[in-house]
């Protein structure tokens, strides 16, 4: 099964995704558009780039789990979550408005908080 490997060349280096199905023509927009480059912007425990893609909302959701992975197309942009977000209630994981998840982080998710805004990020699909 393909993954989507998102790359943080300047502090993290590697995340894999777990592709879900959830989602098939936002998947099918960034595998099109990929490979790519961007900039990282943080907003809380969430990390988002903007994309070439151009998708509307498909099966979208308020709220996410840690280590989700999902397009907001109100910004065209890839948003990696790892906690709270400045419009979060209590614990949950709230985007600023809904979100298409196409997957999930494999393993650790606390190094995300590493990263730093302003940094290249890359991402590729790899089967």
């Amino acid at each position: 099964m393909a993954k989507l490997r998102i790359i943080f060349p300047q502090s993290i280096g590697v995340v894999e995704v777990e592709l879900t199905g959830k989602n098939p023509k936002t998947l099918q927009a960034l595998k099109s558009a990929a490979p790519f480059e961007s900039r990282v912007n943080l907003w809380g425990e969430e990390i988002y780039f903007s994309t070439p893609a151009r998708v509307a909302q498909e099966v979208a959701q308020d709220v996410v789990d840690v280590g989700d992975v999902a397009y907001w197309p109100p910004g065209r942009a890839l948003c990696i979550f790892f906690g709270p977000t400045p419009v979060s209630r209590g614990s949950e994981i709230r985007p600023a408005s809904p979100v298409n998840v196409i997957g999930k982080v494999i393993g650790d998710t606390e190094r995300l908080k590493k990263v730093k805004d302003g940094e290249v990020v890359k991402v590729e699909f790899v089967e």
